[in-house]
Order: C-alpha cells, then structure tokens, then sequence
C-alpha cells in the first residue's frame, strides 16, 4: 500500500463553496464518494483545511495501492460522481488545470 500526501489552494473565495461539497460528500453522496475509492483501491482518505497567511490550502492523505492510478482516474474517469468531484472540486475550488496531471511530490523524511 502506497501513502501519498500533498496540499494544493483552495481559491481565494471558494472555502465556504468547498466545504459545502465535502459535506454533500460525506453525507447525500457517501455510497458515491465510498465507490469511486474502492473502485481504484483507496483505503484512506484525509482532508484538512489549512489556514496560511498565503491563503487557505487543502492537506490532503491518501492510502491506495497505485497513487498514479489514483490520480489518473480522478482526472479521467467519466462516472457521474467523478465527473462532479473534478467540476466542483478539483476546478472550481482549487483551479487545477486537467489537460497536465499534477506533479508527483518527493518524499524528504520517512
């Protein structure tokens, strides 16, 4: 099992709009959330909000088998809650650009 972490912006803005989705996650559309994780073998999955002077951040955890794999199917996969996890989420709150996946992060201390 791979561990992954990373953080990326949250838009200046958009805090209120992505709490709001986590929620809609973790309560109307869990069986969803839930499905899309197993189906690329996730086996954790943490969120933080992270206040900076820089602006707000999401620190992110992850636990999967293949973390590329991960990645992948969250920028491609074409399932009806992928497609609004990456709208909502990976676009409108934090900006991301889906044509280039995100770069892989180095780990420093172990």
């Amino acid at each position: 099992m791979a561990d992954y972490a990373f953080m990326t912006p949250v838009k200046a803005g958009k805090a209120a709009a992505w709490k709001s989705y986590v929620k809609e996650m973790t309560t109307t559309r869990k069986a969803e959330l839930q499905a899309s994780r197993k189906k690329i073998g996730m086996t954790q999955e943490k969120v933080w909000l992270q206040q900076t002077p820089m602006g707000d951040f999401a620190v992110v955890y992850w636990e999967a088998p293949d973390i590329e794999k991960a990645l992948h199917h969250f920028m491609t996969s074409q399932e009806p809650f992928d497609k609004w996890f990456r709208d909502k989420i990976l676009v409108e709150v934090h900006g991301l650009d889906l044509n280039a996946p995100p770069p892989m992060n180095e780990v420093i201390l172990h």
